[in-house]
């Protein structure tokens, strides 16, 4: 039991640690690839996963945003007028996830991670 439980540490250490590096480097994407980390490997409940990902982005945007401030690579103004509007649209987006169906929530984010890698691409 005690190695089983070591190596879901470690598990969890390593989705970390590949998280936090695509967050770094990229400025975003960390969070985003959690959700199906969560589901499909952790096996955590969609609603659950979701919601844990948003928490961990926490952690994965206060580490990577103290190094590109420390570089002089952040624009404070820009910050904050965008962070009002994501204040208020997490609010609103965390009360809408306890009303929709896990599936809802998987399609409409594949949905969403599809337009967003046209974009890429495009």
């Amino acid at each position: 039991m005690k190695n089983e439980k070591k190596s879901f540490n470690i598990k969890n250490s390593l989705i970390g640690l590949f998280t936090g590096f695509i967050n770094g480097s990229f400025g975003s994407g960390g969070g985003t690839l959690l959700v199906p980390i969560l589901n499909d490997i952790i096996k955590v409940e969609e609603h659950k996963s979701h919601a844990t990902a948003l928490a961990i982005i926490i952690f994965l945007t206060g580490a990577s945003s103290a190094i590109y401030i420390a570089k002089g690579t952040y624009d404070f103004t820009l910050t904050w007028k965008v962070a009002i509007g994501s204040i208020i649209g997490g609010i609103i987006g965390a009360k809408l996830l306890c009303r929709l169906t896990g599936k809802f929530l998987r399609i409409a984010f594949g949905v969403i991670m599809i337009i967003a890698a046209i974009r890429m691409v495009f």
